[in-house]
Parts: structure tokens; sequence; C-alpha cells
């Protein structure tokens, strides 16, 4: 697996942004970027289940390793879903999976900075580097304007 790296400062107090982050409306707006439509059903508690879906039912599912409010949040993917069928055992995932992402807030000067390490499969690089940053963008121009 490799490691791939994203941040950005947010003029925003961490609080607001890890709420931003992670509610249910807001997330559908930064996440658009991924895929328009996608939302999230589960929670951030520690140890449940969730899972990132596209309007079409496909995405993945997760499992929160590690919540320590406005602070850290750990994911660990599991597998994906497809038209509904939740896939952990094919040979295409056990290639992957467990997977990790994992979010980091700080914050200084009433400037937040988050930042991304997710574990992809080598040769997705390009695919992550193109949509990531451009998510963050549009979480900080959510969190700046509120």
């Amino acid at each position: 697996m490799n490691q791939l790296h994203f941040e950005i400062h947010i003029e925003a107090p961490k609080e607001n942004v890890w709420e931003k982050m992670l509610s249910p409306e807001p997330f559908k707006e930064w996440t658009a970027v991924f895929s328009v439509g996608s939302y999230y059903e589960g929670n951030w508690e520690e140890g449940s289940e969730i899972r990132f879906l596209t309007p079409k039912g496909d995405g993945m599912i997760s499992r929160v390793m590690v919540n320590r409010p406005y602070e850290f949040i750990s994911l660990e993917h599991l597998g994906v879903i497809n038209e509904g069928v939740v896939d952990t055992e094919s040979p295409k995932v056990k290639a992957w999976a467990p997977a990790y992402e994992n979010y980091s807030f700080s914050e200084g000067n009433g400037v937040t900075t988050v930042m991304v390490d997710i574990e992809i499969m080598p040769g997705h690089e390009k695919v992550f580097e193109g949509v990531w940053q451009p998510a963050l963008a549009k979480l900080k121009e959510i969190c700046e304007a509120n």
C-alpha cells in the first residue's frame, strides 16, 4: 500500500471544521467532488460501522477505529458495496483491505489545519490526488462561509 498525505488550512475553529466535515449535509457538499450526491449511513462513533455511498448505492464499508473529537478520526476501510451487496471477501478486495484513512485536526491562531492520510493501492495516486485537494478546498469554503 502507498501512503498519501493532504492538508489544508481553514480559518475557523477546529470544532466548526469537525462539525462541517462530519455532519450529514455539509458532508454531502464537500464529498460531491468524489461523487455527486454521495452520503454516509451510520455514525462516527468509535467502533461503529459506517457506509460511504453514491446515489446508486455503491460505495465502501468501513469501521471507525478511533474518534477523538476535534483532534483525530481513523477509518478502517473493509470492503466495497456494489448494487447494495457488501464485498469484504473477494480477491480484488482482499488485495487492498483493510486500508486506513486518518483525519487529524490542529488549531492555532484561529486557523485549523486538517491533515488527511490515506492508504491506497499502487497506481491509484493520480486519481486520489485529483480529488482530495478539490474536496478539501470545498470543505474550506463551507467552513469559512459560516
